[in-house]
């Protein structure tokens, strides 16, 4: 499956951003930068085509040039992009690549990563620090640009934007997405809700549908995996006060509504395909009953009709007039892939097989797979988006092999680890990868490794300055630094920065002189009692 689609692309639409498997050419549809081929770089690794992985990450360095005049989307460059990029750059090691010496910390693909994200910063400079939704990657955001984005298109940055942050050393990204979703936070509603499209200067709500799905969707999802990434409570305490509000509001017979987001009345009692996430997202919370629950609706849906309709009534049992088709959606088959992990239970396996079963019968062509227009007659549409390629097949493969490095899986010694960082003193790719919501997979460990180093940098010669200068009394400064009266200890070694015959002073952290119980050490860094 996923080599008839990746070489039909290669085949016939490559440079361009997607195939067109009907017509067998291609378009660009997102910003001119062959976004299926970065889109699908790491599912190449995931497949184990290390040869094709190293080809095609070179080709990418030497083709790919952001400084264009194109008005691309900041939310689907940060997720497709900047995601794809962090992702081949962090499992290059894997695939053999070169690396420069400090890998993670450095890199080539890192490197377009960021470059990439730059161009994304000025449409975060706003008076709110929430974003536009649409920025030129020449000229910056258009005097003419609306203020009205989805709350998705603020929300969904923490992941891409705090792990280049701390692999670069480069704060701004994090800041970045951070004052953007402590300004979203702030305008929600009374009952604890959030619409569906605000106005980022005025922080007034343009649709006040408030639910799961689309144009919210990876606004939670990025909560819960920002929280679990970063280890960061105010994420997880965000994501639990709008779990409360949502199961209170928008939960009937563990179907999710829309509500209105004042008052909490259903304004659309309808299922959207882009919701199918969000039993994957229970998982990783551990609230597995609601899930598995969640799931069987959402599953008899696609028995129904062989694929998941954008928008399904609920009280009608149909699908919703003009809202009939299928791109080849992965979230259904993503929450599949979380759930078999948590439980085993083969029920999970068999939406597996019934997706991968639809898909080649119903959306197969000669040049690809196209999404399909009307899911009642099976007429298809001339588009193969790129998430096919960077999710749909990736999470059908990981749902069908648990053994899998991305899951934590394969014996010691075999390579389900590698070391990384200054002298190689990480420990990289030992599980708990987290995937954005482009099913680019990130390894939290190397956000450790490289903040890690970083900060023990910046600790040593702290140390090491507070070991060189002496300690003044306060008020003291003008005053010349007082005389030796005694001769030094034998064996005292007079600091460089010390004239002869000044006393080197006690530092704060100095071990020897401190009785035990007033330090902890953990990782070998020391804590006084006053830290």
């Amino acid at each position: 499956m996923f080599y008839h689609a990746y070489n039909s692309y290669l085949d016939n639409a490559f440079p361009y951003d997607e195939l067109r498997p009907l017509t067998c050419d291609g378009q660009d549809t997102w910003g001119s930068f062959s976004l299926t081929l970065i889109d699908a770089l790491d599912t190449l690794l995931v497949l184990g085509n290390h040869t094709e992985f190293q080809r095609v990450a070179s080709l990418l360095q030497d083709t790919v040039d952001f400084d264009i005049d194109v008005n691309a989307s900041v939310f689907e460059t940060n997720i497709r992009v900047v995601g794809g990029l962090l992702s081949a750059h962090l499992l290059a090691g894997r695939a053999g690549m070169e690396l420069e010496p400090g890998w993670p910390c450095s890199g080539p693909l890192l490197r377009m990563a960021e470059d990439a994200a730059r161009k994304l910063l000025p449409a975060f400079q706003t008076p709110t620090g929430m974003p536009y939704g649409t920025v030129n990657l020449l000229h910056g955001v258009s005097p003419t640009e609306t203020p009205v984005t989805c709350t998705a298109g603020v929300g969904t940055f923490i992941l891409e934007f705090a792990t280049l942050s701390r692999l670069t050393g480069d704060a701004t990204f994090e800041n970045a997405a951070r004052r953007a979703l402590r300004a979203l936070w702030k305008t929600r509603s009374d009952i604890g809700l959030v619409g569906n499209h605000i106005d980022i200067l005025s922080k007034k709500w343009v649709a006040q549908d408030a639910g799961i799905g689309a144009g919210v969707d990876s606004y939670f999802e990025y909560l819960v995996k920002g929280a679990i990434m970063l280890q960061d409570e105010e994420l997880l305490n965000m994501f639990q006060d709008y779990d409360r509000a949502i199961q209170n509001y928008t939960r009937f017979d563990d179907w999710y509504l829309w509500v209105q987001m004042h008052k909490g009345t259903v304004s659309m009692p309808v299922f959207q395909s882009l919701e199918a996430f969000w039993p994957g997202l229970q998982s990783l919370l551990g609230n597995l009953d609601s899930a598995a629950r969640t799931f069987q609706n959402y599953y008899s849906v696609w028995r129904q009709f062989g694929g998941l309709p954008e928008f399904y009534s609920i009280p009608q049992g149909y699908t919703v007039d003009k809202r009939e088709g299928y791109p080849l959606r992965p979230e259904l088959i993503e929450s599949a892939m979380y759930l078999f992990r948590a439980t085993g239970d083969h029920i999970y396996l068999q939406l597996g097989l019934d997706a991968l079963e639809s898909i080649e019968r119903i959306a197969k062509t000669p040049c690809g797979y196209a999404s399909v227009k009307d899911l009642r007659d099976h007429q298809l549409d001339n588009r193969m988006e790129s998430f096919f390629l960077a999710e749909t097949v990736k999470y059908l493969y990981l749902l069908f092999d648990p053994a899998h490095f991305l899951h934590g899986g394969g014996a010691e010694g075999d390579g389900s680890w590698e070391e990384g960082g200054e002298g190689g003193q990480c420990v990289l790719g030992a599980g708990g990868f987290i995937f954005n919501t482009e099913a680019h997979p990130l390894d939290p460990a190397a956000l450790y490794c490289c903040s890690r180093h970083a900060q023990d940098r910046q600790e040593l010669r702290d140390i090491l300055l507070s070991l060189s200068q002496p300690r003044e009394k306060s008020g003291s400064q003008s005053k010349p630094p007082a005389k030796q009266t005694e001769d030094p200890l034998p064996g005292q070694s007079d600091s460089i920065a010390l004239k002869p015959g000044e006393r080197k002073s006690a530092p704060l952290l100095s071990c020897p002189v401190q009785p035990f119980s007033a330090r902890l050490s953990i990782l070998g860094q020391v804590f006084t009692d006053n830290t």
